[in-house]
């Protein structure tokens, strides 16, 4: 079975890593160059690991360029895989492959459809997830399910980081058995129920920014929703950007100050008023070497 895979992120090296020892390693690799690789925070070269494996590689801005059209119509897959690509494909693309062509997404569709799906699952303190692999339609994420996994997660300290890596988890437990399905002729798909389907908007890096008038829980599940691989939440001191990467709620309520200004610091932390007077530990952080002045304000843009 000759599968064409399109991808650019870490899910696309999980889905070559977990084929490649069943013996359905991908015919053709469609992919970002390299100086497009902004696009995605969590993008992966995968041209190593195609060279590795043997699989030739086309490098694309555009899935449904005329010139990836042809590449992938001169291969004749009988499966198409977009898993780790954010753009739509269009009914040509769709139609190229005899058997199917699918899709990933990290949500138990129909809910969480869209965009910036991982931040948006631990914002909405979500308790459960889910991935499923899709058949490709014109809508984003619409199309009837191949295969879906469901997953417990804990609204009060899962990271974004800790649910990708779940993610990928799953994605590596869905295919060898849905590759074998396919392999022995079966077409598994069910219909979404549309009427339940929950949209997710797009996210920018700006959205990171921190509003210290908000409660101190709603700040820090920020913290833990766009960190690693994404921009994370960051916020203003010193003229300097300074991007919080952990925090915890402080213990008791002892302290008195206005949002966003620093009440107690130390080497390895400090802690900051938020807008329900309660406060937050700060313990990592990036973009300064030195902890923010005691008393000071964060969040006055350099």
């Amino acid at each position: 079975m000759k599968i064409a895979l399109v991808g650019a992120v870490e899910s696309t090296r999980v889905t070559i890593e977990t084929l490649a020892p069943l013996g359905h390693t991908p015919d053709l690799l469609v992919t970002l160059p390299l100086d497009l690789a902004h696009r995605h925070s969590d993008f992966v070269d995968l041209n190593p690991l195609a060279a590795e494996h043997g699989i030739p590689v086309h490098a694309t801005a555009k899935s449904n360029a005329p010139e990836t059209i042809a590449a992938l119509k001169a291969l004749a897959p009988d499966l198409m895989l977009v898993i780790g690509w954010s753009q739509l494909c269009n009914v040509e693309f769709r139609s190229i492959a005899s058997k199917a062509s699918l899709g990933f997404h990290p949500s138990a569709l129909p809910k969480l459809r869209g965009r910036a799906v991982i931040p948006w699952t631990i914002l909405q303190g979500e308790d459960r997830s889910g991935a499923s692999i899709f058949w490709l339609a014109d809508g984003a994420d619409t199309g009837d399910i191949a295969a879906q996994e469901t997953f417990a997660i804990d609204p009060a300290s899962e990271t974004a980081a800790s649910l990708y890596a779940k993610q990928m988890e799953a994605l590596a437990r869905m295919l060898p058995p849905l590759m074998a399905r396919f392999t022995a002729g079966e077409a598994p798909r069910t219909p979404q129920d549309h009427s339940k389907a929950t949209i997710c908007a797009r996210r920018t890096a700006e959205d990171g920014r921190i509003d210290w008038t908000q409660p101190a829980d709603r700040i820090e599940r920020l913290v833990r929703a766009v960190g690693d691989p994404y921009p994370g939440a960051f916020t203003e001191t010193n003229a300097q950007r300074l991007v919080i990467t952990q925090a915890q709620l402080t213990e008791g309520n002892r302290y008195i100050g206005l949002p966003g200004q620093v009440q107690a610091r130390e080497a390895d932390r400090f802690t900051v008023m938020c807008g329900d007077a309660r406060c937050l530990d700060v313990l990592g952080w990036s973009g300064a070497s030195e902890p923010p002045k005691l008393h000071s304000k964060l969040g006055v843009p350099a």
